[in-house]
């Protein structure tokens, strides 16, 4: 069916998915343990002019993942304030059922890609009764800006797409925003980067459900990488070095995981369980840099939008990402960057005047 605006698509599990409760005894004949077993109800909200692929990605992943596990763990549902369909920003339309407090196991919050969503606050009201209620809650892309409405994001750490990480830290000052995080976990709450970064999120649910293999399984038939860490930064740097090895990527995530500590080559060889030169060779073979200018650039890059925020002082950002002195950032947002880290803070003030 064809409308006006869009494609006006219908999602629903109900054939293949009969009702059951979802703390239920695991399929009859499963190899998995119990609790692997469950059916788990997962919902994605979304409002009008959301972002499609805020949608599909995660959705995706949970579908690939019942689709491929024993005893069919998902029952997948698409929800709106009041159900019915909602069109996206690019038009495409979904038909929705209409949200209710006490019916998932994992709510999901679409994002947007214009205006922030007009939200009522009895629907404020509604996702605060649901975080209560859901063994989990989340929000891919600029979603999180409807939790922090909510006030689910205080005093908690949360991250949304790079562009949106100095707004979401101005509008919610209680909230404690990494803005190079791929996605975040903490406690219940889940929150992601952009658009892409759902599918993160969702595969390290699914291996959190699920176990690693089934994880791994479900992003080999999505094509995309399986594990990147959630710490990991939007930008370029580890997404620019592709090592074959997993030594080398091993010592990438190391580096990324203890950046305010001293990684010399010694202790990072250690971690490739090298020799120094062999493994200043092999790095240097499969990033294209030395492991000194790799590790220069994920500080850089962690630093970037601390800088950017505009919440600390410089020289309180360059400490906090592991660089010696001022300087030595300065030196480096130079040479990445191509400004300063004052220029790169004065000009991101501009952009969200």
């Amino acid at each position: 069916m064809t409308t006006t605006r869009g494609l006006l698509v219908q999602i629903s599990r109900t054939k293949s998915n009969p009702p059951s409760s979802r703390s239920g005894p695991p399929s009859a004949g499963s190899k998995a343990p119990a609790a692997r077993t469950l059916h788990r109800d997962v919902a994605f909200m979304v409002f009008p002019g959301f972002q499609i692929q805020d949608l599909s990605g995660p959705l995706a992943a949970f579908e690939f993942a019942d689709g491929i596990a024993k005893g069919k763990p998902y029952r997948l549902h698409v929800v709106s304030q009041s159900g019915g369909t909602v069109a996206s920003s690019c038009g495409l339309q979904v038909a929705t059922e209409p949200v209710q407090s006490g019916a998932y196991d994992t709510f999901l919050v679409a994002g947007y890609s214009a205006d922030p969503p007009r939200l009522a606050p009895e629907m404020l009201e509604t996702l605060r009764k649901i975080a209560k209620e859901t063994r989990r809650i989340a929000s891919v892309c600029t979603g999180a800006f409807i939790l922090a409405a909510a006030g689910l994001l205080d005093g908690r750490r949360a991250t949304t797409h790079w562009q949106s990480t100095t707004q979401l830290q101005r509008s919610y000052p209680r909230v404690k925003v990494e803005g190079d995080s791929i996605y975040t976990r903490d406690g219940s709450i889940w929150t992601s980067a952009g658009i892409t970064a759902g599918i993160d999120l969702a595969l390290a649910m699914i291996e959190e459900d699920l176990g690693t293999d089934l994880s791994r399984v479900t992003a080999q038939m999505l094509v995309v990488y399986h594990r990147r860490p959630g710490g990991q930064s939007q930008f370029s740097a580890l997404l620019d070095m592709e090592p074959e090895s997993d030594r080398i990527r091993n010592v990438l995530t190391y580096m990324r995981e203890h950046l305010t500590e001293k990684l010399s080559t010694e202790t990072l060889a250690a971690v490739a369980c090298l020799s120094p030169r062999q493994f200043g060779r092999a790095f240097l073979a499969e990033t294209g840099e030395t492991p000194a200018k790799a590790v220069e650039r994920l500080r850089a890059e962690a630093a970037r939008p601390r800088v950017e925020q505009g919440a600390e002082p410089i020289e309180v950002v360059a400490r906090n990402v592991g660089f010696v002195d001022p300087e030595r950032m300065r030196r480096a947002f130079l040479r990445i960057f191509g400004h300063p880290p004052q220029s790169i803070r004065r000009m991101a003030v501009t952009e969200s005047a």
